[in-house]
């Protein structure tokens, strides 16, 4: 692809709390059923997805994590910005951390996210989905961005 031909993608990545714990869901093995430019199959990722054109960030994050999981936001706060990128995609990730919420993760996308799990802040799967891993990072240092 020409360079004038590419384009930076944007997107939000919910971190969804409970109880000292984070939700994170298992990506799909299969890249076609993956569905990320960014190439995170097999990986954990955070609830998130791409900001329709005229949505805020707010309104992405409700869809997302509604979409994918069942959860209704209520509330929430933009924690972090992140440059994202790779031999395949570029992203600029927004961070929104869910503050109030209704319900519990289901799989809605099952042929995207295989299955939903709570893990320890401290114990999070090695194999995290790199924009996941930034959010995750920019909430543990108290940081709105972090310089690669």
């Amino acid at each position: 692809m020409a360079e004038e031909e590419k384009r930076i993608g944007v997107g939000v990545g919910i971190m969804v709390m409970r109880a000292g714990k984070v939700l994170l869901g298992k990506r799909n093995d299969d890249a076609n059923k993956a569905d990320s430019e960014l190439h995170g199959e097999g990986t954990w990722t955070m609830p998130g997805g791409k900001i329709k054109y005229g949505e805020s960030f707010e309104e992405a994050a409700i869809r997302e994590l509604e979409e994918e999981t069942g959860i209704e936001l209520i509330e929430m706060r933009i924690m972090c910005v992140n440059n994202d990128k790779n031999e395949h995609a570029h992203f600029v990730t927004i961070g929104v951390l869910a503050k109030k919420y209704i319900g519990e993760a289901q799989v809605m996308e099952p042929e995207e996210i295989t299955d939903w799990k709570w893990f320890e802040i401290k114990k999070v799967p090695k194999k995290l989905f790199e924009p996941s891993a930034k959010v995750l990072e920019n909430y543990k240092q108290s940081r709105f961005y972090i310089e690669e």
